[in-house]
């Protein structure tokens, strides 16, 4: 069963017509595996390792086509209109209100009070119980850890705390560029957030998880893709990279050196 508040899905917004180059990107630095959702009108591919579905990847949809490429993260919700209504009382804004996906739920895509983006998603009950594993710290090509930079962390965490139920955890000091807020959900570390650092809006980083950081970053490179920071140790002894795939959407990958 998914909870309310735990990350539930990744999804990759390419630039047009670049949608087959990404999965190719994705596919040799996550062993990502690509198909076809089969949605009417709408092109959207299914990513998938070890046979569980871990995010999904479409073309930069048309109303928005000015919009760099972007990975957004979703966040199950125990009811959509619900928590949408309550994120706007709280001075969220809706990009995409609620509207069904046939088969998986009812999802919303929302901009926190600081900007930053990202969506909800309430999903339907998933046959033998399940609520989709996309997000999984213990399974490599699978979302790992989630990462908010922010005008104001402070706020931000407040905001999310009072909508999903996460909770502080350790604070790591990073110098100059202030602390790094760890929250956890259910009682487990489940991501950080910062202030904006090299960012130049509030933003949602994704971190997938990989066997080992280094080998990661020599595929990064080989797929024409940037590495942009990493490797670097973290507290804990994993070590992240962030990069930026060859059609501008930045993400993470973290996992032994």
């Amino acid at each position: 069963m998914t909870h309310h508040g735990t990350p539930c899905w990744y999804e990759l917004s390419t630039s047009p017509g670049s949608l087959k180059a990404a999965e190719t990107f994705y596919g040799k630095v996550l062993g990502w595996t690509f198909a076809d959702a089969g949605m009417e009108g709408f092109t959207y591919h299914l990513a998938s390792i070890g046979g569980a579905m871990v995010a999904g990847a479409m073309d930069m949809p048309a109303d928005v086509a000015g919009m760099p490429p972007m990975w957004m993260i979703y966040f199950a919700v125990d009811d959509a209109d619900k928590t949408v209504a309550a994120m706007q009382k709280a001075g969220a804004k809706v990009h995409r209100p609620v509207a069904d996906i046939p088969g998986t739920g009812r999802f919303a895509i929302l901009g926190d009070p600081q900007g930053a983006g990202f969506g909800i998603l309430e999903p339907l009950p998933m046959p033998g119980g399940g609520g989709g594993g996309a997000f999984d710290q213990m399974k490599a090509g699978h979302g790992n850890w989630n990462e908010l930079m922010s005008s104001d962390p402070a706020k931000g965490f407040d905001f999310y705390s009072a909508a999903f139920g996460w909770q502080k955890s350790r604070a790591v000091g990073m110098g100059e560029m202030g602390s790094y807020q760890l929250f956890s959900h259910q009682g487990q570390d489940i991501g950080g957030m910062m202030g904006l650092g090299n960012s130049p809006a509030a933003c949602w980083l994704p971190y997938f998880g990989v066997t080992g950081t280094d080998a990661a970053i020599g595929r990064i490179k080989a797929a024409a893709g940037t590495v942009l920071h990493g490797p670097m140790e973290v507290p804990g002894g994993a070590f992240i990279a962030v990069a930026r795939d060859p059609q501008g959407a930045h993400f993470a990958v973290v996992g032994p050196k």
